[in-house]
């Protein structure tokens, strides 16, 4: 007698978890021996070199991507994965988006008084005319 559902639905999932690891283990060495061998880009963004951040990034993006496929199943989910996503994604591009005037968007001078070099020369002309000025 059967149910409707055949035995491939249910039939366990063979993943190769030593080769998975593998994979992993040689894309840290990889991430390491980017950084070990300082790789030199032509253009910095603050101090940070863009093309040995994107080496790395690249990398860890990999490493995750493995983790999420195969140590968390995902691969071998249905289609309401993204489902579940989605009001992470929403939030994770919302709060951003929503904090930018605060943090971001400086819509304000940022002009005080303390950096400008005209204050600066006037307190100094004041502290020498009342080093002159006896008390």
């Amino acid at each position: 007698m059967t149910d409707g559902h055949s035995d491939q639905e249910h039939a366990p999932h063979h993943v190769w978890y030593f080769g998975i690891f593998g994979a992993l283990c040689l894309l840290t060495m990889l991430s390491v021996l980017f950084d070990v061998f300082k790789i030199e880009g032509s253009k910095t963004i603050g101090g940070i070199n863009v093309l040995l951040a994107f080496l790395v990034l690249s990398v860890a993006s990999a490493k995750a991507l493995f983790v999420m496929t195969y140590f968390m199943h995902l691969k071998f989910e249905g289609r309401w994965k993204f489902l579940l996503l989605t009001p992470t994604v929403i939030l994770a591009l919302g709060l951003p988006l929503a904090l930018l005037p605060d943090v971001g968007v400086h819509y304000y001078t940022t002009d005080v008084p303390q950096d400008s070099a005209h204050v600066t020369e006037r307190s100094h002309t004041e502290l020498e005319t009342t080093a002159e000025s006896p008390h």
